[in-house]
């Protein structure tokens, strides 16, 4: 018997559920919010593909496009500089979040109204931060020119390939 064989299935599908659909949700706030959006909606997807036909289609495209935004992140040393600014000024705010509890003089309502503070999300800034670092290195090795060896594989293909066919690897 295999582990998964083990797993009752109503538990295995539950879990499924749960951890795409989490992921999904998170990487569309990511999106907006610091983090990896991309990279969570990608994994969402992939986990529901598992289950779910319509999230296995989607897989490709949403693939596709994250990996042409990672190798356009590194295309020149200024966008690389920008991103790697704006990874450690995140976790600058996660520290600064982290040591300042206080609400601000400036804040004109109640202070119940005030962001939560505390190391819980200082802490959340500096993780998203450092996935942003790791990010940015997969990106530079992975679609970099003399990046490292894997830089020689080719960015994904433009929008206007067939969905039907995989990525060129």
């Amino acid at each position: 018997m295999t582990r998964t064989e083990r797993i009752p299935a109503w538990l295995r599908r539950t879990g499924i559920e749960v951890a795409g659909w989490t992921l999904v949700v998170l990487g569309l706030a990511a999106l907006v919010l610091p983090g990896p959006g991309l990279l969570m909606i990608v994994a969402g997807l992939a986990v529901l593909s598992l289950r779910y036909a319509w999230a296995h289609r989607w897989l490709h495209p949403v693939r596709i496009h994250a990996f042409r935004a990672a190798a356009q992140g590194v295309q020149t040393w200024p966008r690389i500089a920008g991103s790697v600014c704006a990874a450690f000024a995140v976790m600058a705010a996660g520290v600064v979040w982290g040591l300042w509890r206080q609400v601000p003089q400036w804040w004109q309502f109640r202070d119940s109204w005030w962001l939560p503070g505390g190391w819980v999300t200082g802490g959340t800034l500096i993780a998203s931060g450092c996935i942003g670092l790791a990010l940015i290195v997969y990106s530079y090795v992975r679609f970099r020119p003399n990046g490292g060896p894997r830089a020689s594989r080719q960015a994904p293909p433009p929008d206007t390939a067939d969905p039907s066919t995989p990525p060129a690897e």
